[in-house]
This record gives C-alpha cells, sequence and structure tokens, in this order.
C-alpha cells in the first residue's frame, strides 16, 4: 500500500449519501495534481491530507490513487486555508470574506475561528451573527476531523467517519470509548469485525462480557442468513467459541445473563433450549396471534348451498372442475385463513380465478398480492385483475426498525379489504408475513397460495410449510396434473423430479427445439461455452431474445459454471464493451450501458426490491439509469450501484416468483453441495416453453436423488398449534 501527502485541490464528484468522493489533490513538493478516489464523504478544499492506498488505470479516466485510509489535517499554507474557507464547506463564508479573514489573521486564522471568533468582527462586513455561524460551522467539521484522526490512531479506516458523525454528533467519539459495538448494530456498513477492531484498539480483554454479548448477537444474525429464527444455545455458543477462541464458560455466563435481562429471547422445546434474536422472535410469536385471531375473527360468508355456486361458477366459466379444486373455492366461503397448494399444471391459476368471481359475488373487496414485482405482474395476467408486491400493497417506506423496514400501512392503518389473495407465498420469510398480518384488518379472509416443495424462502422461516405443518388451518392440496396428454414435458418432468425419479431427458448434442433438453457434457468449462454459445447464437437464431427471454440459472456463485463467471462470460458475449457505451469498473464489478441487472437489496425510497430485473438505459459520470419494467425507472448514484448486480445469470434462489421463456441450468459435479431436489425443481417450474440443462448426468442423479433439504430451526407450526 503506498502513501500519498497533499492538499486539496477541488472536488469532482460527491455522492449525496457520502459514500463516495473524487477529488484533486494537489502532491506536497510536486507539480500538478492526481485524481484520488475514496468512499467516503468528500475532504474540503485546503485541507491537507495524508492517503494510504493504491495506483489504479481506469478506462475512461486514466491513472487515479484508490484511497483506502484518509487522514485529514488542518491546512497549514496561508493559500490554503484561504482555499479551505472559500470552498463553501464553512457556513458564513465565501471567496471575498475567506481573502478578508486570511489576510487580517494569517496563520491563526483557523486558531481565532475555532477559539476567539469574537474578533471574527474585526474583518470588514463580518457581524456577530456571522461570525457565530462560522464558529459553529467550523465545530463540526472539526468534530469530523477528530473522529477520523480517532479512527485512524485506533487502525480502522476513516471512511466509516461520516455515517459515525451523522448517526451520534458531538458524542462520536464518546460512544466509540464505551461501547464500540454499537457501531455494528446501529450503523450500515460496519460489522462486527470493525467494531471489534475498535474494541480491540481501545484496550477491550478478549472475554469482556460486551465483546461475548455482541458476538452472540453477530452469530444469530449470520444463523439468520441461512434460514433460521433461532438456534439451539449449545450450537449457539459453539460458534461464538469457534469464531473467538473464548473460554466456552465465560460465553455460557453471558449468554444466560443476556437470556435473563431479555438482550436474547429463548422458548424450550422437549429437552432443548432455542435461542432467538428479539425481532425475529416477536415477528414469529406476533405471526402466530395474528393467524390465530384472523382465522377466529373472519366474518362469515352466508352462502346456502356453496357447491351449487361453485358448479354454477363452472358451467359459465365453461371449466371441468376436480372435486379438490371445487372444495378449493367452496373454502374460502367458509374459512377466514385458507392456504392452497399445488405444483405445476394442477390448475392454481383456474381455482384462484374462481375464488375471486366467488368473493365478488358476495360483494367482498379482494386485494391480491405477491411477494416479487415478477410474481405479482404473472398473478394480474392470470386473473385480469390488479396485483401488487406486499411492499407496495403495505406502503413499504424504509426506516431504522430492527428488522429494517417501516410500512405505511400497519396495524394502526390497515389495509381496506374483505379478502386478500396472496400468491407464491413459499417466498415469504416470517418478517414480511408479520408485516402483513399486522395490516390486515380483523374480519378480512386471507388466502394464500404457494408450492410448498420450492426453495423456502431466503430469509429466516419457513412459514409456507409451518402453517401446513401445524394442522390448524384449512388448506387444499392439489395433486392432479390436466390434461396430462397435452401437458408439457416440462409439467410432467417437474412432478417427476419432486417424486424422486430422473426426468424423461431428450438429449442432444445442441439444441433440437424440445420443450425440455439435456446436453451432456462432463467438463464444466465446456459446459460454459456452450450456454454461452446458447445464449448469443443458437436460441437467438430459433427467435429468442437473448436479454428479454433467456434466464441462465445457477445452483452456486463461484466457479466456472456458478453466477459470478457467467454473468462475465454472457455480458462480453451479450453486450460486449463498444466506443459508444459509457461503462463502470471497480474491482468488484463492472456495468456497461445495456446491461440486464438484478437489485439485490430492498430500496424504498426508489421504490425497487430484492429481485427486480431491470436494464440499464442511460450512463454517465456521476449516475446510472435502470428501467424495471414500463411505469419505474430508478437513478442509481456510483456509490449505489453495489445494490445492483449483472442479472444475465442468476441464482436459483434468486429467481423463486418469477417464469422466463427458456431457462438454461448448468448441473456440474462441482455445484455438489447445492445440488438437491427442491433446488432442481424450483429451477425448471420457472420455465414456460423450454428447459435445457446442460452437464453430467451424474449431477442430475444427485440432485434428483438429494431430497435431504436443511432443517431452519422455528416454532411457527408449534406456536399455532399451541403444542410448546
Amino acid at each position: 500500500m503506498e502513501e500519498l501527502h497533499g492538499s486539496v485541490e477541488n472536488i469532482i464528484f460527491a455522492s449525496s449519501d457520502g459514500r463516495f468522493s473524487v477529488f484533486r489533490l494537489r502532491p506536497d513538493g510536486q507539480r500538478g495534481v492526481v485524481t484520488v478516489t475514496v468512499q467516503m464523504e468528500p475532504p474540503l478544499q485546503g485541507q491537507q491530507l495524508e492517503l494510504k492506498g493504491n495506483w489504479v488505470e481506469h478506462p475512461r479516466f486514466g491513472q487515479q490513487f484508490k484511497a483506502e485510509h484518509m487522514l485529514v489535517a488542518a491546512p497549514t499554507s496561508l493559500e490554503g486555508i484561504e482555499r479551505f474557507l472559500a470552498s463553501g464547506a464553512i457556513e458564513g463564508v465565501g471567496p471575498v470574506n475567506a481573502k478578508r479573514i486570511v489576510a487580517h489573521f494569517g496563520g491563526d486564522t483557523l486558531e481565532i475561528i475555532e477559539k476567539a471568533p469574537g474578533r471574527l468582527k474585526e474583518v470588514s462586513g463580518i457581524g456577530a451573527k456571522t461570525a457565530e455561524k462560522i464558529h459553529r460551522s467550523y465545530l463540526k467539521k472539526a468534530e469530523l476531523r477528530q473522529i477520523m484522526l480517532w479512527l485512524e490512531q485506533h487502525k480502522v479506516s476513516g471512511i466509516y467517519a461520516g455515517k459515525i458523525y451523522a448517526k451520534y454528533g458531538s458524542f462520536a467519539v464518546e460512544v466509540m470509548e464505551s461501547n464500540p459495538y454499537r457501531l455494528a448494530r446501529e450503523i450500515d456498513g460496519i460489522g462486527f469485525a470493525t467494531a471489534d477492531a475498535i474494541a480491540a484498539g481501545i484496550g477491550l480483554q478478549a472475554d469482556d462480557a460486551m465483546r461475548l454479548s455482541a458476538a452472540l448477537e453477530f452469530q444469530l444474525q449470520r444463523i439468520s442468513l441461512s434460514g433460521h429464527c433461532c438456534v439451539p444455545d449449545n450450537l449457539l455458543v459453539s460458534e461464538v467459541e469457534k469464531s473467538l477462541g473464548v473460554n466456552r464458560e465465560a460465553i455460557w455466563d453471558v449468554l444466560k445473563q443476556d437470556l435473563a435481562n431479555g438482550v436474547l429471547e429463548q422458548e424450550v422445546l422437549g429437552d432443548s433450549l432455542l435461542v432467538y434474536p428479539e425481532y425475529l422472535y416477536q415477528a414469529e410469536v406476533e405471526t402466530a396471534e395474528h393467524l390465530l385471531f384472523l382465522q377466529e375473527r373472519a366474518k362469515p360468508i352466508n352462502v346456502v348451498n356453496s357447491l351449487r355456486l361453485v358448479e354454477k361458477w363452472q358451467q359459465q366459466a365453461d371449466i371441468s372442475l376436480a372435486d379438490s379444486q371445487k372444495e378449493a373455492i367452496q373454502g374460502v366461503l367458509q374459512h377466514g385463513i385458507f392456504v392452497l397448494t399445488g405444483g405445476p399444471g394442477t390448475g392454481k391459476t383456474t381455482v384462484i380465478r374462481g375464488m375471486i368471481d366467488m368473493l365478488e359475488s358476495q360483494g367482498l373487496k379482494i386485494i391480491l398480492g405477491a411477494p416479487t414485482g415478477r410474481a405479482a405482474k404473472r398473478l394480474s395476467e392470470a386473473t385480469g385483475r390488479k396485483a401488487s408486491t406486499i411492499h407496495r400493497m403495505l406502503e413499504a417506506q424504509g426506516g431504522d426498525s430492527s428488522d429494517g423496514a417501516i410500512f405505511g400501512r400497519d396495524i394502526d392503518d390497515q389495509l381496506e379489504a374483505d379478502a386478500i389473495i396472496l400468491d407464491e407465498v413459499s417466498m415469504m420469510d416470517i418478517v414480511l408475513m408479520r408485516h402483513f398480518l399486522e395490516a390486515v384488518p380483523a374480519g378480512c379472509h386471507v388466502i394464500l397460495v404457494g408450492d410448498v416443495d420450492q426453495l423456502p424462502a431466503v430469509g429466516p422461516g419457513s412459514v409456507l410449510k409451518d402453517i401446513l405443518r401445524s394442522g390448524v388451518v384449512a388448506r387444499v392440496c392439489l395433486t392432479e396434473v390436466f390434461r396430462q396428454s397435452e401437458a408439457s414435458s416440462i409439467v410432467m418432468n417437474a412432478h417427476a423430479i419432486n417424486a424422486g425419479r430422473v426426468p424423461s431427458l431428450s438429449a442432444s448434442s445442441d439444441s433440437s427445439g424440445n420443450d425440455f433438453e439435456f446436453i451432456e457434457l462432463n467438463n464444466p468449462e465446456a459446459v460454459e461455452q456452450q450456454i454461452v454459445r446458447l445464449c448469443r447464437d443458437i436460441l437467438p437464431q430459433q427467435g429468442y431474445s437473448p436479454l428479454e427471454d433467456i434466464q441462465v440459472l445457477s445452483p452456486m456463485h463461484r466457479q466456472a459454471c456458478g453466477v459470478e463467471n457467467l454473468n462475465r462470460r454472457l455480458q462480453a458475449a451479450l453486450n460486449p464493451p463498444a466506443s459508444y457505451k459509457p461503462e463502470f469498473v471497480s474491482s468488484i464489478r463492472s456495468f456497461r450501458l445495456g446491461d440486464k441487472v438484478m437489485q439485490t437489496k430492498n430500496n424504498y425510497d426508489k421504490g425497487v426490491f430484492n429481485g427486480d430485473i431491470g436494464f440499464i438505459e442511460e450512463m454517465n459520470e456521476a449516475h446510472v439509469k435502470v428501467r424495471f419494467g414500463e411505469d419505474l425507472t430508478a437513478v442509481y448514484e456510483r456509490a449505489e450501484l453495489s445494490e445492483l448486480q449483472l442479472a444475465y445469470c442468476m441464482s436459483v434462489h434468486k429467481s423463486q416468483g418469477s417464469e422466463y421463456p427458456v431457462v438454461i441450468l448448468p448441473l456440474v459435479p462441482g455445484h455438489r453441495i447445492m445440488l438437491q431436489r427442491n433446488l432442481l425443481y424450483t429451477a425448471i417450474t420457472r420455465a414456460k416453453k423450454r428447459v435445457i440443462l446442460v452437464g453430467s448426468k451424474a449431477a442430475l442423479n444427485t440432485a434428483v436423488a438429494n431430497d435431504r433439504t436443511r432443517q431452519r430451526y422455528t416454532l411457527l407450526a408449534e406456536r399455532l398449534a399451541h403444542s410448546l
């Protein structure tokens, strides 16, 4: 890592959120200026900097110094002080006053502003109010500099100073010295490792209770990323012991203390004590309470003969319903909470249309929703009714609540509906379900629709599976595939895989045009090359758009056939660089005009959510504009591009709730750890017209044979059944 010392000449770019800036630096003892980039708030004109980082070559802007650490000192030269004051960073001072102040006080200018601001009135044109404004503004900048200096002295990058100052203001250093682990809990982008480094820097002992408590909380957060709501206490202690190397008994003592004080929550099941983070405990408890309440309080729908009503509907719709479908349509007239499940081709869409017509015939106001934009669009197209994402239904507004979301619709301002139908409920985690149920008014009927055999939600919980497992909610599971003789190979093979049978394959060395194909290749690099050929050459010749119609899915992120590498290869093949295409290139990601991209986190301000797919339609030095469908575009500053990733290929998990005309899936032995039946089933059921599997039969057989889904620690079913 190289060092660079100098004064700030001018600021080129600064993102509004303070996460990225570009400026020109005049190095000490050198002629000319250099361009510096740093992932933090910009310094001030004239400030003296000590930078640590590396020289990089930007494809458009040439050589730049990428700073990893930035230490700020007050400017020392008269020219630097004047430039600093004239930069606009200090309120009440412009270029004219800056020149007058420096001419009057010389090298003592900054000390006068800080310690004797009343003397500023000696300068022509500056009164008492202006002097006080200059003093207050300078102190704020001084405090920010103090935080940066404190962090650097404790061997932590000063890039976090802006966020820390924005959160704690004048008390920032006091907070860091008294409990640095608050930073991990309260400031976006600062994790346990950074807080732990600060703690070590101030001399906190390895077995300090504050550290062990934070480590327990951090491990619970990590565990929740694997889908768990809770975890056995001995497993939690073992994970903390392994990560910190601290005496096990000390960890047990802190865990018992945190449970007794309500910092963490607990539940006993048989001989096991399960530990929860507080927000997931509340989400699970309240989800169970709301479900049972709504089930009990649903307004009765007075129908004399519901079966006769259903039969009349099927005649009007010219549809022949199976008994299970009739039972499901009747069910929504009889129950406050009703669950409809079934795989592809079992007639869920027909039943949903029947449910809507039945409920509307009784004068009920209905709302339709789904977890993702694509799933909501599919539901709307299938029913001819408006459907929205659950986040939009609840008027998501972002915020700082413990689970990261605030909604306009909640227990105090509930949804205006008599019945709500949600599709793709297998994708809903426990936190989103809690927020949804909280906004459902008493008396409203709730219909939950999904395919329980798909992958579970990315977030914590197994909501749909647990509701079914509880046995206390009315449900119908559709199992019969209708018109089997007309059903596609995709549908038939999906059910075969779900039953543990190897799918019927149309073997091919290329792509023959059948709706379910297998291209056998045993070398991962050959699989990778074949996928590129399919997307760039073969399928476009058959009339498929490589960006709109074809979606490559992968079981893993790493390796030759993983999401990251396939995205790089497909970007180069489908959207190669050109002189007229602006680009953004960093050490982590590369975007160019026309790229297919995916949002990776909920952004309530922009109205885009995790999993939304869009296309880059404008780029310049400061901003990137992405089109998400016909009615939504979002503008990203450079520092916000970490929210996006290329979407030529995506993980199977990220594809849930979506459908694509063509799905291509690599199956290679290197993905063995992720090859399981519900992943393969989920991937192929994303395809509407064609599935193309590329890889080895051994990998395919492994996926079909592996029906061991990873257990999720959650007690929603037990709460619903009152068995705790």
